[in-house]
């Protein structure tokens, strides 16, 4: 019998290292036996959470569903598909960056670059009850706010909320005010989650600034001036492509015209 499955989000932003490869995998292939774990180590086997990309089946095997690189964390219990898709599909535990779209009684509507508008609870936000709405920022239409996803099923509306569920705080979740925000790739805005991305590091060598990185292909950059704003803005989309020499070169080649 194969280890218990949860969907579960890819990249949990909880410290984890996560290890790449070139591992490309098409729709219909199942996970190798060395993913999907050999039976003789069901016991000892953690829970396999899967992302974006493999789907568990009746008979207990895992099946890819659209076509990229397979990747996972160190510890080998969480699986993924990584790929340079046009439209984002909300996976449940992924940071999101929306755009205030309208409001009811009971929610606000996001624009999260999704087939449908996700839902925001008006009390999803720290320390909020039924008694103590607080009076946040998302009160404007077009306002910015950093988002969690909740919950993300194809039959229904994604649902967000503006707080971490594991500490109960906001921990950089909420409203965005003032900066700039500009779309990236798919796949470029995930690798830009990773700690140790080269461009962000050598740009904050040199110039401090905020950022919010969506995994839905938003990213929000606030600086001390415009200038600032827009050197990094152009940093991050020259930065898709090139090797991590060609990126030493480009962010000092910005620097030195700034």
């Amino acid at each position: 019998m194969a280890p218990p499955v949860q969907n579960t989000p890819a990249e949990q932003q909880d410290g984890e290292q996560y290890e790449s490869g070139l591992h490309v995998i098409l729709p219909g292939d199942l996970l190798p036996p060395t993913q999907s774990q050999d039976s003789e180590d069901v016991v000892m086997a953690p829970v396999i959470k899967l992302g974006p990309g493999l789907q568990p089946m009746s008979d207990e095997s895992i099946v890819a569903v659209k076509a990229g690189i397979l990747q996972s964390t160190a510890s080998a219990n969480r699986w993924w598909v990584q790929s340079n898709q046009k439209r984002y599909v909300p996976s449940s535990g992924e940071s999101v960056i929306g755009i205030v779209r309208g409001k009811t009684a009971e929610h606000y509507k996001l624009d999260i670059g999704a087939a449908h508008p996700a839902l925001l609870g008006v009390m999803a936000f720290e320390g909020a009850t039924k008694r103590n709405r607080p009076n946040h920022e998302a009160s404007i239409l077009g306002d910015l706010l950093y988002c969690r996803v909740a919950l993300a099923n194809k039959d229904m509306d994604p649902e967000l909320e503006c707080f971490n569920p594991t500490t109960g705080k906001a921990d950089g979740y909420g409203g965005l005010e003032g900066g700039h925000v500009f779309k990236v790739s798919l796949g470029l805005a995930r690798r830009l989650l990773d700690p140790k991305t080269l461009v962000l590091r050598l740009l904050g060598q040199h110039i401090p600034f905020e950022t919010a990185v969506g995994i839905n292909g938003r990213v929000w950059i606030n600086s001390a001036s415009a200038s600032h704003t827009i050197l990094v803005c152009n940093a991050i989309k020259n930065s898709e492509y090139l090797s991590p020499k060609e990126c030493e070169s480009m962010v000092k080649s910005l620097i030195q015209k700034m």
